[in-house]
């Protein structure tokens, strides 16, 4: 009787790790059409989607993506908790420092055509994941030096922490989505690829929130 069980956990396990390459696949995928198109270096605007892609499509899912213990490019390099907290905190750096400098990239190109900066909804997004960003940054500051800040209440923090993790890469991934449907994107992509495009930003945000809430969120009643 213990067949079926063993045969259905071993399934259901290699079931999840074949999400966990589909969500990496969907993360290059689209990293790999904006690096590509955007061409660094022609234009002060080129840098903008390619140092987004970097922070929002690679390095925000990595981020993430590394404490799943089916998932992460890194597992092979060492499977110590304090080990992948550290790779966290050097990804989400490199996350916010890369988005920051595609912001400021994006701001001076416009000044340099005069055009109106934060008119359609791709930028109002991509400036609200960018302060949701900062915000979660911050968060994790106090999880990092709870002794040298004075803080007692660390676990609720954490759950605050990963609540607004999810929430800055679901922006991020609009924000993706929004630009995959801009004039500069659709006058290089068309037809079928396209809706490939905008369809593959999904795959990994659907992963990173079944993992989210399976393995890090308090299951009902653990308080009670």
């Amino acid at each position: 009787m213990a067949m079926p069980s063993s045969w259905g956990h071993v399934c259901l396990r290699w079931l999840r790790r074949g999400c966990w390459v589909l969500a990496y696949l969907g993360a290059l995928g689209v990293a790999a059409f904006l690096l590509l198109l955007s061409r660094p270096g022609t234009s002060l605007f080129s840098w903008h989607p390619f140092l987004m892609s970097i922070a929002f499509c690679l390095s925000l899912t990595e981020a993430i993506l590394i404490f799943s213990p089916d998932s992460s490019l890194f597992l092979f390099c060492c499977c110590f908790h304090k080990v992948h907290t550290q790779l966290h905190w050097t990804l989400q750096t490199l996350a916010l420092v890369a988005a920051a400098l595609g912001l400021a990239f994006i701001v001076s190109s416009k000044n340099r055509s005069e055009l109106p900066h934060f008119v359609s909804w791709h930028s109002i997004m991509g400036l609200l994941t960018f302060v949701a960003a900062c915000g979660h940054i911050l968060c994790g500051l106090c999880l990092r030096f709870p002794h040298l800040l004075r803080m007692s209440f660390i676990p609720t923090l954490r759950q605050y922490h990963l609540i607004c993790g999810l929430i800055v890469y679901l922006l991020a991934t609009f924000t993706v989505v929004l630009a995959i449907c801009s004039d500069w994107f659709q006058a290089q992509i068309k037809g079928l690829v396209w809706y490939l495009s905008v369809g593959l930003p999904f795959c990994p945000a659907l992963v990173i929130v079944n993992q989210v809430a399976r393995t890090h969120l308090p299951k009902k009643g653990q308080y009670v």
